[in-house]
């Protein structure tokens, strides 16, 4: 499952053997414009593709909330109002859907815990990847300094125009803003979600030198990534997921 030429993989994890991590394309699955979230036909082929049991891939019911769950089982109910997963169940795979939102994974190698999150503007500025490091941190022992992450494709900031809500929550929660926020010719501003991400993650403890940012734009790069700005909201998503290996 670590070959298939039509997953996205990330650098940071490749010195993890213990660690399968992941984002999907297009070319994963024969699939246009379904949403895996309402399609268990598509998990399922996706769980195939990927060597794995649909039953171990969890994804909870993303609303851009800033909400984190601890997961030890798979879970008996759909995962409400939830955007970040974090466990140290090995075999249990946590994923999340995105089409220009960022996908943020993570894990600490030596505690064994790992976390999946779903980060639009609302998540970022209500620092969801805060709270998945702060509640690995605290539920599973993990230590901030040993954290890995990896932010995955999404819109880029030469895409992302938006609006004065989104720049007054940023200036109000992300650390060093100047560096997420640029105004374009006509005077509105651009947000960099990556960034903004990624000084979060420093803001938690997590060194730079562990944080992998991919830069791959979900909006520009049409033949690889869903982008729900360019096709609309029914489009596909992609799966990132990060799973202890058993």
């Amino acid at each position: 499952m670590d070959r298939n030429p039509n997953l996205v993989r990330y650098d940071i994890f490749q010195s993890f053997p213990t660690i399968f991590a992941f984002t999907t394309t297009k070319s994963t699955l024969p699939v246009e414009r379904v949403r895996y979230s309402n399609a268990p036909e598509n998990k399922a082929k996706l769980a195939e593709v990927l060597a794995l049991e649909a039953e171990q891939m969890v994804y909870p019911d993303q609303t851009h909330s800033s909400c984190v769950a601890a997961i030890q089982e798979v879970p008996e109910a759909v995962i409400s109002e939830t955007d970040a997963l974090v466990t140290n169940q090995a075999g249990l795979c946590l994923c999340v859907q995105t089409a220009d939102c960022v996908p943020v994974l993570l894990c600490d190698p030596e505690a064994k815990v790992v976390a999946a999150v779903h980060a639009g503007w609302r998540g970022t500025v209500g620092g969801i990847v805060e709270k998945a490091v702060g509640m690995m941190m605290k539920n599973y022992g993990a230590s901030a300094k040993n954290i890995v992450a990896a932010i995955g494709p999404a819109i880029s900031p030469e895409i992302y125009e938006v609006g004065d809500e989104v720049v007054v929550a940023a200036r109000k929660s992300i650390p060093n803003v100047e560096t997420t926020l640029h105004k374009n010719s006509t005077g509105n501003f651009h947000f960099n979600l990556w960034e903004a991400n990624r000084q979060l993650l420093l803001k938690s403890g997590v060194p730079a030198q562990n944080i992998e940012v991919l830069g791959a734009c979900s909006f520009s790069e049409a033949e690889k990534y869903y982008s729900a700005r360019r096709e609309g909201v029914d489009t596909g998503r992609m799966v990132s997921g990060i799973m202890l290996k058993s």
